[in-house]
């Protein structure tokens, strides 16, 4: 059955989620997604690595309840080194484009999607360390190495890349953070900043009325702009 124009855009601002998939108890993913990452993690196991998910579907409101947390100081705003910054010393544009490094405004994050997922070994935790989703976790010398190794060599037989992979501006590099490739380059074709801005008019996000200002930029500097397979 053919989508209409406001149910496509439902479900790529993340509003919907009945085009998703189970894995295990908290998370969801686009069906190919899903049987996708499933022959990649038998694949990793057969080769000795334990690989699984920290992060799948994220909801708008979910991805509100992140992005409004920076806004409001109650959750920490990281600078590109990671460490936190003081944003009370910040413009508003500044504090949007800091947290924006790390953070995806909400119905713009490819969470929203199913097709994207951070991953980690959780056998490579060493004990009583909680995973942080840094890049030295899976930079050399990092508890994630290994994974992030095997997924370098092995992740696009499966359909999967990393979008940011590279600092291209935008984005900081996110090395646990894949794509399937074959559903998310076309979801992003049909996504459009125009039906960004109308779920963000109709929002209650913190800071809306500068982030519609801004909007041409962040469209072109951290939702456009990503690494190709």
């Amino acid at each position: 059955m053919k989508l209409s124009k406001r149910d496509i855009a439902l479900k790529l601002t993340g509003q919907v989620s009945d085009h998703l998939a189970p894995y295990g108890p908290y998370h969801w993913l686009e069906a190919n997604a899903l049987a996708a990452f499933l022959s990649m993690q038998q694949a990793a196991k057969n080769d000795g690595i334990e690989l699984d998910i920290a992060s799948s579907f994220r909801g708008f409101s979910r991805q509100q309840l992140i992005w409004d947390g920076k806004m409001s100081g109650e959750r920490p705003v990281l600078d590109h080194l990671s460490r936190p910054l003081d944003t009370a010393l910040l413009t508003p544009r500044d504090k949007i484009l800091a947290i924006l490094h790390w953070s995806a405004l909400p119905g713009a994050s490819r969470h929203h999607w199913g097709t994207d997922i951070d991953v980690y070994s959780p056998a490579l935790l060493p004990d009583n360390y909680q995973l942080q989703l840094v890049p030295s976790e899976y930079q050399l010398g990092g508890c994630q190495h290994p994974l992030a190794l095997w997924l370098e060599k092995n992740m696009t037989k499966f359909g999967f890349y990393l979008p940011y992979q590279k600092q291209l501006g935008g984005v900081a590099i996110e090395p646990w953070h894949l794509s399937y490739h074959p559903v998310a380059a076309r979801y992003q074709q049909m996504f459009t900043i125009d039906m960004l801005d109308s779920v963000l008019a109709q929002s209650s996000v913190l800071g809306k009325s500068t982030l519609r200002i801004m909007l041409p930029t962040i469209w072109q500097r951290f939702i456009t702009q990503i690494s190709t397979p």
